[in-house]
């Protein structure tokens, strides 16, 4: 049976995960990237992994030329992995991880007439984004509590951030999506394996894993609405995605 045709859009397409996605999207039969960059100097490094790069700056681009990047390249699915990595302070933070997430999702709502005839959004966020208000999971230890408060103390812009565009998007009805919620990253080669649904913070995952799992989830619109925990561990990703979905029940609770 011939694979399904996808055009996809990567917003980010510079960073580690996401040339790992393109990697694997290309290299898959029937599937077109366009990976959009803020630097001409990415260039190579996109056509490298057999993208086709785009130069926007998801900063200063206003939503409508978002939009008609989108609609252009004809996508099927958007991956939001763009992130301000800690650099610009809080300032930027907020412009990229927050404002420019929402740029995104509104200009995917801009297109079509239904839901059905938008783009599926795919958005890469982070683990215990959460309403620390509403207290700690139920599954969470002393461990996991010491390494959140640890994490807000020390980067605490990112963390409000991701959590205002995850709560947006959680709002959202126009168009279908889904949330991965990876944990600490690693540059250690994949092993295809992790562990997806409620986990503990301490537990690490390869950027490999993290794109392998992105890439899995391109034929799972059946994740629509969730947000999805993944460290680390021994369970095979195409199962432990496919009885996570099966389940249906999200880690991001707004």
């Amino acid at each position: 049976m011939a694979a399904r045709a996808f055009n996809v859009v990567i917003v980010g397409g510079h960073g580690n995960v996401s040339l790992r996605l393109a990697r694997l999207l290309t290299a898959r039969p029937s599937t077109a990237v366009t990976s959009i960059i803020r630097s001409q100097e990415h260039t190579p490094d996109i056509q490298a992994a057999g993208a086709t790069p785009l130069l926007l700056s998801l900063e200063d681009a206003p939503v409508s030329q978002l939009a008609d990047a989108f609609k252009t390249s004809k996508a099927d699915v958007v991956y939001f992995s763009a992130g301000a990595g800690g650099k610009g302070g809080e300032e930027r933070t907020k412009k990229v991880d927050e404002e420019g997430a929402i740029k995104v999702f509104d200009a995917i709502e801009s297109l079509g007439a239904s839901v059905e005839e938008r783009p599926r959004l795919i958005l890469v966020s982070a683990i215990d984004i959460r309403d620390p208000s509403k207290g700690y999971p139920a599954h969470y230890n002393e461990d996991d509590i010491q390494h959140s408060l640890r994490i807000r103390k020390a980067i605490p812009a990112y963390v409000e951030a991701k959590y205002n565009a995850d709560k947006n998007l959680a709002s959202r009805t126009g168009f279908r999506w889904t949330i991965l919620r990876p944990g600490g990253l690693t540059n250690e080669p994949g092993t295809g394996k992790g562990h997806i649904g409620k986990a503990h913070l301490s537990r690490t995952i390869s950027r490999d894993d993290v794109a392998k799992t992105l890439y899995l989830l391109l034929e799972h619109e059946d994740a629509h609405g969730l947000g999805i925990d993944l460290v680390g561990g021994e369970e095979p990703l195409e199962n432990g995605l496919s009885a996570f979905i099966k389940k249906g029940e999200s880690d991001f609770v707004v």
